[in-house]
């Protein structure tokens, strides 16, 4: 039977071993999960944000996706320039991954998936300052916690209520056969002449098939076909005579005197257009001279005034336009020149006889 004094000593044995497979298994789960090492030396780093967030104290602080340290702390401060954001959060990061680091690194709170725990992301994508130092302040980059999006997607939910409801209004009021597209839905009588119209587009289509009516003359006849082609076959021709210059409009795409023609007239006509701009000739004193356009505008001014007294029957024209006393008088002494005339035709020596008398 063994002594007491070997008993303790086999617990003592018994107990070393279970504290030094503790610990390796300790060490070892650290080091598999790619947590940081707590042996090694660690940098703290700080950040404060407006909401926790659900963030809890030994959270995994990550860069890209990859773990580089805990949360140590969370605190809540009462500075005057913090009201803001008034959660201070303590981060223990590797000293080997702060290298990595840049100062200007943005922090923000992240989620893992929809409903996952809430960890650090340390952003350093746009960063370039230098690695961070201890108790270095990293800055933030708020992002809508869940539910700040609820209470935004609040009002967006009941516009979308609202739409769901006339939505239901209107496809209530397209089965019960009211307005155009219930009427089109529902209306036996619309689908019975749809369908006579598909009858007849179907007939009108036969009789293209069976080369019947203008279309389907266009499309089968054969004689068309050769008038359509002898007509091209003319058209081709009248291309190659103008391009062969022959022709009124052959000579006028060929023909170089034409040409030459035209562009002389054009040079005469762009002299035309600088004299008249220039205020020569009669063209070109109308267009520039001031004083000319002066005396041509009382010119007009005096016909239209002359024009109004003769409507309004003043002076000798005036009257001859207006005064039917005139006309009448005029219209008499024709009469009676004619009757002067036909008299002296038929008795000229009554009128014609001359007397002399001697003393």
């Amino acid at each position: 039977m063994p002594s007491q004094q070997q008993v303790k000593w086999s617990q003592l044995r018994v107990g070393i071993t279970v504290l030094v497979a503790t610990i390796t298994l300790f060490v070892l789960i650290f080091f598999m999960s790619g947590t940081v090492s707590p042996f090694s030396r660690k940098v703290r780093l700080r950040s404060y944000f407006e909401n926790a967030a659900g963030l809890v104290k030994g959270a995994p602080v990550r860069v890209a996706g990859v773990d580089i340290g805990n949360v140590d702390a969370i605190h809540i401060v009462t500075f005057r320039d913090r009201k803001l954001t008034p959660v201070e959060v303590v981060m223990k990061i590797s000293a080997d991954r702060a290298v990595n680091v840049p100062n200007n690194s943005r922090t923000t709170l992240a989620t893992q998936g929809v409903l996952g725990a809430t960890f650090v992301d340390i952003d350093s994508s746009h960063a370039n300052g230098p690695p961070v130092k201890d108790n270095d302040e990293l800055p933030t980059t708020e992002t809508p916690a869940l539910q700040d999006v609820l209470k935004a997607s609040q009002g967006t939910i009941e516009k979308l209520n609202v739409i769901l409801g006339r939505v239901d209004d209107i496809v209530a009021s397209i089965q019960n056969g009211k307005g155009s597209v219930g009427k089109i839905i529902n209306d036996p009588e619309l689908y019975n002449r749809a369908n006579a119209t598909v009858a007849e587009l179907q007939r009108l289509t036969n009789q293209i098939a069976q080369g019947k009516g203008s279309i389907g003359k266009l499309l089968y006849s054969e004689e068309l076909y050769d008038k359509i082609n002898d007509s091209v076959g003319k058209l081709n021709k009248m291309v190659d005579d103008v391009n062969s210059g022959k022709g009124n409009l052959g000579k006028i795409l060929k023909d170089e005197q034409l040409y030459n023609n035209l562009n002389q007239t054009a040079a005469k006509l762009n002299a035309l257009m600088a004299d008249i701009d220039a205020g020569r000739g009669t063209i070109g004193k109308i267009a520039k001279d001031q004083e000319y356009a002066q005396k041509i505008d009382r010119i007009t001014t005096n016909i239209d005034k002359l024009t109004a007294r003769l409507e309004a029957g003043e002076g000798s024209v005036g009257l001859l336009f207006k005064d039917p006393g005139l006309y009448n008088n005029a219209d008499q002494m024709l009469v009676e020149s004619r009757h002067l005339v036909k008299a002296i035709r038929e008795n000229p020596k009554k009128y014609l006889t001359i007397h002399f008398k001697v003393f």
